[in-house]
C-alpha cells in the first residue's frame, strides 16, 4: 500500500447526485456524495448491490453525467465536458476494468491490448512494444498469442487489466473486477492490481462487496448505502 501521496486530490466530488426515472418513480442511485481521492491512493468503495457503487464509478469514468453536483478529475469538471472531450478523457486519463472482460473474441491477448493503443493514436513498433510490456506486467507473456476462448477467466481478466493500463493512465477504475472469478483466482488478480498500484503509482478506485480483501489491500475504505457515504472514512 502507498504510504505517501502527491499533494492535492486527483478526484473531488461535491454534492454528486444521479437520479433515474423508472416509470413514475425516481431512483436515487447517488444522493449527494462528497469524496476526495488523493493522487496515488488506493480507495476501496464497499456496498451491497444497489448501493450506488457502479454509478459512482461510471461518473468518475465519464461514462455518465450527474443529475447535479460536480465531479472533478485533475481539476476538470467532467459534467462540463462535451461528449468528444469525455471520450478523450477516458482514452488518456482513465483505465477501466469491469466484472465482465469485454475482450474481442477474434483477437489474441496481445492484439486486444494493442487495440486500446490504436485509440490513443499509437501504431507500428511502438504499439507492439507497449502491448507486449503490458502483457508481461500481468504475467501473460506465454499466452500473448492466445485468443480469449483459449484463456481461463482469470487470464482473460489479466488481459483486460493489461488493456486498462497499457497507456499508463493516472487513474484506474475497477468495478467488481473479481466478481466472475473463484476465490483463489480472485486473490491473484487483486494482488496484481495492488502490484500495479504500487509499481506505477496509479490512483485506484475499486468498488467491491468483498470487505476482507478491500481492507487488506486498500489505503482507505469508504462505504456506500442507498447512494450516500456512511460513517467516517477508514
Amino acid at each position: 500500500m502507498s504510504s505517501t501521496h502527491d499533494a492535492g486530490p486527483l478526484i473531488e466530488t461535491r454534492g454528486l447526485t444521479r437520479h433515474y426515472r423508472v416509470g413514475p418513480a425516481t431512483v436515487r442511485a447517488l444522493d449527494g456524495v462528497d469524496l476526495d481521492v488523493q493522487r496515488g491512493e488506493f480507495l476501496a468503495v464497499l456496498g451491497v448491490s444497489g448501493s450506488g457503487k457502479s454509478t459512482l464509478l461510471h461518473l468518475l469514468g465519464g461514462l455518465d453525467t450527474p443529475t447535479s453536483g460536480s465531479v472533478q478529475v485533475e481539476g476538470r469538471d467532467l459534467a462540463e465536458l462535451k461528449s468528444y472531450q469525455r471520450t478523450l478523457y477516458r482514452r488518456t486519463t482513465v483505465g477501466l476494468v469491469f466484472q465482465s472482460y469485454y475482450l474481442v473474441p477474434s483477437l489474441t491477448a496481445q492484439q486486444n491490448v494493442a487495440l486500446a493503443l490504436t485509440f490513443q493514436g499509437t501504431f507500428g513498433q511502438e504499439r507492439r512494444q507497449q502491448a507486449a510490456e503490458a502483457i508481461r506486467r500481468v504475467g501473460l507473456q506465454g499466452r500473448a498469442g492466445h485468443r480469449p476462448g483459449q484463456l481461463s477467466g482469470g487470464q482473460q481478466q489479466r488481459v483486460a487489466l493489461a488493456r486498462a493500463i497499457v497507456h499508463h493512465p493516472p487513474l484506474l477504475l475497477a468495478d467488481e473486477p473479481t466478481g466472475n472469478l473463484d476465490r483463489a483466482t480472485a486473490a491473484e488478480v487483486m494482488s496484481l492490481v495492488e502490484q500495479i498500484h504500487r509499481e506505477l503509482g496509479t490512483t485506484v478506485v475499486m468498488v467491491t462487496h468483498d470487505e476482507e480483501t478491500a481492507r487488506r489491500i486498500a489505503d482507505r475504505v469508504v462505504r456506500l448505502r442507498d447512494g450516500r457515504l456512511i460513517g467516517p472514512p477508514t
